[in-house]
């Protein structure tokens, strides 16, 4: 069953153009919106699978949208495909809840590639974010994870990680992050696997000697 994705942007070139893009690598474009407030209406409407959300937007900019978008369809995960790659966007994107930042500057096939994880629960940034943001997180960015750590694990991984040290279960490590349970144990599952570990608590202890 092909994913249901709903784009918003402001341009309708850019919407027409990602809508032929999609439609043609299996996913099924269910909606458009030209800013951030028909954005939430439409997500509340169609419940979709995913939201592809720029930022720069009238009326409701994405970053305003982005929490909005998480209650309106709880189930559905977040990308942002944006101009912008400022660490303070980039940042405030993923504590928004979003699954993925991604550039307008990526290739089709990559971009299509990215979305196809999303969809499977892995999160998705481009390579220059994620250069960006592992910096942050080596700079204390993330509650001061090692690089020995931080370095094996996506953006999500180290922030579900993070609320396995606070002792957080499932539900309240979805609820945080605006993402289902589901997802949150399969980047459990691919943290643990990264790690070298057979347990949450593993993890945290390994969290906890890393930072000795």
């Amino acid at each position: 069953m092909s994913a249901s994705v709903l784009i918003a942007d402001d341009h309708p070139l850019t919407r027409s153009a990602l809508s032929a893009l999609l439609g043609q690598h299996g996913f099924d474009v269910v909606g458009e919106a030209g800013d951030g407030r028909a954005a939430v209406d439409e997500a509340r409407r169609l419940q979709p699978d995913l939201v592809l959300l720029d930022l720069s937007m009238p009326q409701v900019d994405g970053l305003q949208a982005l929490p909005q978008l998480r209650e309106a369809a709880p189930r559905c995960e977040v990308v942002v495909l944006t101009a912008s790659g400022t660490e303070e966007n980039l940042l405030a994107a993923i504590r928004g809840g979003a699954a993925g930042y991604l550039l307008k500057t990526e290739p089709p096939d990559k971009l299509i590639a990215f979305l196809h994880g999303v969809s499977r629960g892995e999160a998705a940034l481009s390579g220059s974010v994620a250069r960006r943001l592992l910096e942050t997180v080596r700079e204390g960015g993330h509650g001061g994870v090692p690089d020995s750590v931080a370095s094996q694990l996506s953006a999500r991984e180290v922030e579900v990680l993070l609320l396995l040290d606070e002792h957080l279960s499932t539900e309240e490590i979805a609820l945080r992050l605006f993402i289902s349970e589901h997802t949150v144990r399969s980047h459990v599952k691919s943290l643990l696997r990264k790690l070298g570990v057979s347990s949450r608590r593993e993890a945290c202890e390994l969290l906890t000697v890393a930072r000795r």
